[in-house]
């Protein structure tokens, strides 16, 4: 058990079970649009979120390398290695973006996301109130999923069901970020960073991440009397997700890190689609 623990928390400092949450979210978003992708998106998708988180998680441990943190520490560690690997996965993406793709509407919209995003994460960083962090982070990360899936469905399935699901998930992965906030309130204190806890008291943010999960699971319980029922296995994975969070961030005998696991997991169910 103990191995176990340790190989999921190398996988959770990588990043990885992040991106396979992500590419789960796509596939989600696919099945509600009714779009089929091919393997490359997914692939594609991976390089990118791979990248990005890591980056950031180099960022951090540069600025704080001495911080009484595991993951961090792991970073500035193995700083050389993963700048390399980031490296040669970023030259990847591109070519492979323009190979997959061509130089056509959805490259050049997409690279156009990714400037603003860049733009946008810069100037949160630099200007930003702590709240505005987890709100940009969580609304690209489910702009980002979302993307491809939403260009290339036929505008007839771009139903109000799509912008629904989409509004939920992405209170979810604010509501994730928020309790990753919450857990980790006394390294982010020690490094300096600002998030969440700097507008508003702990006490005060575990009541609002319990009435965010309230309202989020209502909203997907009404999903499944009102929908027609080839949206409804979405608002059960949802409720699904949304119920791990809560079983999670409530549990007592639960550390942090195994909280944090079972909650950046919870990100890898729509793969459940797959058996239907």
């Amino acid at each position: 058990m103990f191995i176990f623990k340790k190989v999921l928390l190398c996988l959770s400092w990588l990043s990885i079970d992040v991106v396979i949450g992500a590419t789960a979210g796509m596939y989600y978003f696919a099945e509600v649009l009714h779009v089929q992708l091919d393997w490359p998106p997914y692939f594609l998708l991976s390089l990118a979120v791979w990248c990005i988180y890591n980056l950031d998680h180099i960022l951090d441990s540069q600025s704080q390398p001495d911080l009484n943190s595991p993951r961090r520490q792991f970073h500035h560690r193995n700083r050389k290695t993963l700048v390399f690997i980031l490296a040669i996965l970023t030259v990847l993406g591109v070519f492979g973006g323009i190979w997959w793709f061509g130089w056509g509407k959805e490259l050049q919209l997409t690279l156009g996301l990714g400037v603003l995003i860049g733009l946008v994460r810069l100037l949160v960083w630099k200007l930003g109130k702590g709240w505005m962090k987890e709100i940009s982070i969580a609304l690209f990360y489910v702009v980002g999923i979302a993307w491809l899936p939403y260009l290339w469905a036929n505008p007839l399935d771009r139903s109000d069901e799509f912008f629904l699901f989409f509004a939920i998930y992405l209170i979810l992965a604010l509501l994730n970020l928020w309790i990753l906030s919450y857990l980790d309130v006394e390294e982010d204190r020690q490094a300096g960073f600002f998030s969440a806890t700097n507008a508003f008291a702990p006490d005060k943010l575990r009541r609002l991440i319990f009435y965010v999960i309230g309202i989020l699971a209502f909203a997907s319980i009404l999903t499944l009397f009102f929908l027609t029922s080839f949206y409804k296995i979405f608002g059960w994975l949802l409720l699904s997700m949304i119920l791990v969070h809560h079983w999670a961030f409530s549990n007592q005998k639960l550390d942090s890190d195994q909280k944090r696991l079972w909650m950046e997991w919870a990100f890898s169910i729509p793969w459940l689609l797959l058996l239907f």
